[in-house]
């Protein structure tokens, strides 16, 4: 009994090379436009420099605040900021003194 060897379709070996092109079109259209693609890569590093200029000012303001609390540590308290600082809050100046109120923002 002889056996025939059943040739594979022309049309199975278009159909898996049609499915795998347009499978490849797919990636290659997310690789340009997707979430993490080329062109949100841009827009990602636009907002990155937006948030380190946020950083540095907040951390100059950070800075400030400490420098503000070091003020006020007893090993290191001066006795005039403390002085003027009770006085300004206080309301009460000695005549002879010249009393300059920082503007508040």
């Amino acid at each position: 009994m002889p056996t025939r060897v059943k040739r594979p379709s022309i049309l199975l070996k278009l159909g898996t090379t049609v499915g795998l092109v347009g499978f490849l079109g797919y990636l290659g259209y997310h690789v340009f436009t997707g979430a993490f693609g080329i062109e949100s890569q841009k827009d990602m590093l636009d907002e990155i420099a937006v948030l380190k200029a946020r950083q540095a000012a907040f951390q100059i303001e950070i800075d400030a605040y400490k420098h503000r609390i070091a003020l006020f540590d007893p090993q290191r308290l001066d006795p005039d900021i403390l002085t003027e600082r009770a006085g300004a809050m206080l309301g009460l100046v000695q005549p002879d003194r010249i009393l300059v109120v920082p503007e508040e923002g």
